[in-house]
């Protein structure tokens, strides 16, 4: 009963953060058609560029939220049990919360480089407000290159530590709000190794695009959670080479 309790606890705040960042991305697909047919009647000087930088930054880090948490979930949960029974024992402990908002500082990273790639590309007039990039040369590139990321040693070696949770948490265990605040960043790091490459699809698909986001979502979720996570790694790398590769050859 008390592991069921150590378990659910956590995943319930998973789904909630989750639901809550879903619910905030629909919100914007939905306004999306409305924001880019006033783009062209924008002026430079409505919006300053750490003022646009910023919204850029809470869209993809909501993002990130959205579609990394789930696939952590695991990992939460089991800190969340060894945390408890520290606790049970009279042994120092951390709450949950300070382990998984290292998480999503590690995925604050890597939205922040996002956020600035997609405010560079539009000032290159290389890609829509909040779509995808104009070119298919540029959008196929971005396939090949992350299909052959899913082959990569640093790719596998990174989806090994985020498929063994038990394991991670057991070595890699320190003590204090400042330890588990280490320990969730460095599982996110980990994380943001196995799918940084995969995430820079969304240029490719679009970035307020939710089918694609979904999609994502789901593969990241699979490569970590079934049993034959890695080989799904390398069949979805398949398919990405061969989906860049068609589109590069239809621009030819």
């Amino acid at each position: 009963m008390l592991l069921l309790r150590d378990r659910l606890i956590p995943l319930v705040g998973i789904i909630l953060v989750s639901g809550i960042a879903w619910a905030y991305l629909a919100l914007l697909a939905n306004e999306m058609p409305a924001m880019t047919a006033m783009a062209p009647m924008s002026k430079p000087a409505e919006k300053s560029a750490a003022l646009e930088m910023a919204g850029l930054l809470v869209m993809w880090w909501v993002m990130m939220a959205a579609m990394m948490l789930p696939s952590a979930a695991m990992m939460v949960m089991t800190f969340s049990t060894v945390s408890r029974r520290r606790r049970d024992r009279d042994q120092p402990y951390v709450g949950t919360v300070v382990f998984a908002s290292g998480y999503l500082i590690a995925w604050g990273g890597f939205s922040l480089a996002a956020a600035g790639s997609q405010w560079g590309l539009e000032r290159l007039a290389l890609m829509s407000p909040m779509t995808a990039v104009y070119s298919p040369i540029v959008g196929g590139g971005l396939l090949i290159a992350s299909g052959l990321y899913q082959f990569s040693s640093l790719k596998h070696a990174c989806l090994h530590h985020c498929r063994s949770p038990f394991d991670f948490i057991l070595n890699r265990w320190r003590e204090g709000s400042a330890g588990a605040m280490r320990m969730g960043l460095e599982h996110g790091l980990y994380c943001l190794g196995c799918c940084w490459v995969m995430m820079t699809l969304l240029f490719v698909f679009g970035v307020m695009n939710l089918l694609w986001i979904a999609a994502l979502t789901t593969l990241v979720l699979l490569e970590k959670a079934m049993p034959g996570g890695q080989v799904l790694a390398r069949a979805g790398g398949i398919l990405m080479i061969a989906g860049g590769a068609l589109m590069i050859f239809r621009t030819v």
